[in-house]
């Protein structure tokens, strides 16, 4: 089996989540030991980090939801009508997502500038710079958007019904136990 063109963007993508989520657990992990049992060596920013992490980690998995179909689109209707029709209701699907994405990027490139124009830090003593965290948003707009135009290319210019109907798992996101006898 090779792997998808996009495997090696989809590994980086899994990859920082995972190290984000991780790196959240542990902040989490020290402030509780810390608060518990060295009260004098706590650290008091640690809510305001997880936040941070948690956020981009949301923003960066976002394309991948929009890579599984996991994201917002109208499934019950999909599924009562036939295979052609769901192309195009797919594809509209792409088009009202990218518009939503194509807001996501500019009112937050907006946030991010205004953010920068007035220095804004975090209140905590940690004064983490804002731009840094509101980033977040135009950062997942734009994943979003890279997904959802593949999606619609594929939709309108390759599309295959044998393959890109409604509750069909791609042969990239078969796992060993969704194979019958295990095997690819």
């Amino acid at each position: 089996m090779t792997p998808a063109p996009h495997g090696f963007y989809d590994r980086i993508e899994r990859t920082l989540v995972g190290l984000l989520g991780l790196l959240a657990m542990i902040v989490g992990l020290v402030q509780v030991l810390g608060r518990y049992f060295f009260p004098s060596h706590a650290i008091i920013w640690a809510e305001e980090v997880i936040v941070y992490l948690v956020v981009w980690g949301v923003m960066i998995v976002s394309s991948q939801l929009v890579r599984t179909d996991g994201h917002v689109r109208p499934d019950l209707v999909l599924r009562v009508v036939p295979a052609w029709l769901q192309r195009w209701l797919e594809a509209f699907n792409c088009v009202v997502a990218l518009v939503f994405c194509g807001g996501m990027l500019w009112y937050g490139w907006e946030i991010v500038q205004t953010s920068l124009l007035l220095d804004e830090t975090s209140s905590t003593g940690l004064a983490f710079p804002m731009w840094i965290y509101y980033s977040a948003l135009p950062a997942g707009g734009f994943l979003m958007s890279v997904r959802y135009s593949i999606r619609f290319y594929r939709y309108v210019f390759q599309f295959d019904p044998t393959t890109m109907a409604l509750g069909h798992i791609p042969e990239h996101e078969l796992t060993p136990n969704l194979v019958p006898g295990g095997k690819h």
